[in-house]
C-alpha cells in the first residue's frame, strides 16, 4: 500500500535545501557576527583577568568583534 505522504516529504526535502542554500551565505555571516563577538569578548575578558583592568578590555573587545562581526556581515550580504 503506497504512503501518501510520502511525495509531500520528497518535495518538502527538496524546497526546504533549496531554501538553505539561498540563504547559507547570510546564515553564516551571522554566525560569523556571534562568533567575532564571543571571540574578542572573551579575550578582552581574559585580558583584564590578566591586567586587573576590568572592565575596559572587556568593552573594547566587544566593541572590536561588534564592528568586525557587522563588516563581514554587511560584505557577505552585498555580495550575495
Amino acid at each position: 500500500m503506497p504512503n501518501r505522504f510520502q511525495s509531500d516529504t520528497g518535495e518538502s526535502n527538496k524546497a526546504l535545501q533549496d531554501s538553505l542554500d539561498r540563504g547559507e551565505p547570510r546564515i553564516v555571516a551571522a554566525y560569523g557576527l556571534v562568533g567575532a563577538i564571543l571571540l574578542c569578548g572573551g579575550i578582552g575578558y581574559v585580558l583584564d583577568r590578566w591586567m586587573d583592568s576590568s572592565p575596559w578590555f572587556l568593552l573594547i573587545g566587544l566593541l572590536v568583534g561588534i564592528v568586525l562581526g557587522f563588516y563581514d556581515l554587511i560584505s557577505t550580504v552585498r555580495r550575495s
